[in-house]
This record gives C-alpha cells, structure tokens and sequence, in this order.
C-alpha cells in the first residue's frame, strides 16, 4: 500500500467484498423459494448481476491499492532500482492517463444512462417486469470506481516522480 488514500480504499474493498456474500444469500433463497415452496422471485437475478458487477468494480482500484495488478515482471526484475523507478514512473504516468480516458468515457455512459435526450434526470432501467434502475447504477459505480483509480494513479504518480518506489506485493495477501 502506497499511501494512506490506499488504505481507505482496502478498508472499503474489504467491506464492498461482502456483497458477493449477500448475492449468494439472495441466490439461495431464490433457490428455496422455486424449488421449495414453488415461489420464484422476479428480483434475485438482477440483483445478483448488479451486486457481482459492483464488487467487480470496486476490485480494480482494490488491485491498484494493493500494487496486486497484472504485471509483466520480467523487465522489471531484470534492472537495478534506478532503473525500475523510471518504469515505475512510466507506468503510473501510463495509468493515470488510461484512468483519465476511461473515467471520460465513463462520464458518457453514466450521463447517457442517467439522463433523457432533454437532460432531465431519468435513471436507464432493466425493462424486465421488475424494472429496476441498476443499470444506471452500475454504470455510476463504474464512474466512481475509475474516478478513484485516476486519485490513486495521480499519488501513486507524485510519489514516483519524488523517489518512493513502488511496493513490492507480497504473496501472504496482506495488503
């Protein structure tokens, strides 16, 4: 963890773990209630997707916290620590402008999804019988998480370009 923005992050993504715990409680009840009492709910599988798709999202700026993302390390542990500070660098420069695209880009769908042609506000619904507004609330999750990787990325960034190398994860999942 690279900083004290990080730790609240995992603090939260430890929290936001739960919901894939709570989408399997409701998936068991759906469970009970079709085949046990011959009851099924309309409501369970759109929650479940909408609660996965959350967590899903919060675990991109969890990895970006933990320095636990996708790396290709076979340039990295072949150079000194001069060296691998100047990729460390390059690749928080690298993320922080992604971050900013994709926020961007997130910033349209969620307007798109969370306005009508007037500018109204109108939550996007699924259309199905229960009709519930979680694809605009995914789609604002989506914002908010990429919105916290570009913090992070801009951090992780001051703290490179001043000389504090990245972490080194480790394998105990300890963050």
């Amino acid at each position: 963890i690279r900083s004290g923005f990080d730790r609240i992050v995992v603090a939260a993504a430890r929290g936001a773990a739960w919901l894939v715990f709570i989408a399997m409680a409701i998936s068991v009840f759906e469970v009970i209630m079709r085949y046990g009492f011959d009851s099924p709910t309309s409501w369970v599988h759109e929650s479940v997707v909408m609660l996965v798709a959350i967590s899903f999202c919060l675990g991109g700026p969890a990895a970006l916290a933990s320095n636990r993302h996708i790396r290709v390390k076979v340039l990295y542990d072949a150079v000194g620590p001069r060296c691998r500070l100047w990729l460390d660098r390059f690749n928080d420069l690298v993320t922080f402008g992604f971050c900013l695209g994709m926020s961007y880009a997130a910033y349209v769908m969620f307007w798109s999804a969370s306005h009508n042609p007037m500018g109204e506000w109108s939550l996007e619904r699924s259309g199905t019988s229960w009709n519930p507004p979680f694809p605009a609330l995914v789609k604002g999750m989506i914002l908010l998480a990429l919105a916290i990787m570009c913090v992070q990325a801009l951090i992780h960034l001051v703290q490179s370009i001043k000389g504090k190398p990245a972490p080194q994860p480790t394998d105990d999942g300890a963050a």
